[in-house]
């Protein structure tokens, strides 16, 4: 779990987006969590100059479909960078190591097959409080973390 605000960053330190293309891929599962994560990685991507009409996002059932999702955003439109986000939360099954395992690897994947990075945006926590506290409750929003991770990416692309 965080220790520190993950919505605390430099943000003199942060390029220009103004000439990047961004997606978004949402899950559905736990809206209340991965809304608020939304909402903290498109401010941030505006507030650092990205143009709402170069950010594509899509919306897909749960966070297993992320790889999927992203994939397609990856193989249709021409994008600087993608966040993946997603939640999941610990339960009384193997369910939860099964599907954090597979989007961990499938992150892992597209970053390997294709030339955009893909930034993993997945909260996956032991209760629901945890990632209330992560998705804009008091350790932040990780949201607004990945977006900045999204931008340094985006640009680190650009420079090579």
């Amino acid at each position: 779990m965080a220790t520190t605000n993950l919505s605390l960053y430099d943000s003199e330190s942060i390029p220009d987006a103004s000439q990047y293309r961004f997606g978004i891929v949402v899950s559905e599962w736990n809206p209340e969590i991965t809304q608020n994560l939304y909402e903290g990685a498109l401010s941030t991507l505006l507030k650092h100059g990205a143009l709402s009409e170069n950010i594509s996002a899509l919306k897909v059932p749960g966070s297993f479909e992320l790889v999927y999702g992203c994939k397609q955003l990856l193989s249709h439109e021409e994008l600087d960078a993608v966040i993946a986000i997603g939640n999941v939360i610990k339960g009384e099954t193997e369910h939860f190591t099964f599907v954090c395992e597979g989007v961990t690897q499938g992150i892992k994947d597209l970053n390997l097959k294709f030339d955009t990075p893909t930034i993993f945006c997945v909260l996956t926590d032991h209760h629901k409080q945890q990632s209330l506290d992560r998705s804009g409750g008091k350790h932040g929003n990780k949201g607004i973390e990945c977006a900045v991770a999204a931008i340094k990416m985006a640009a680190l692309k650009n420079e090579l």
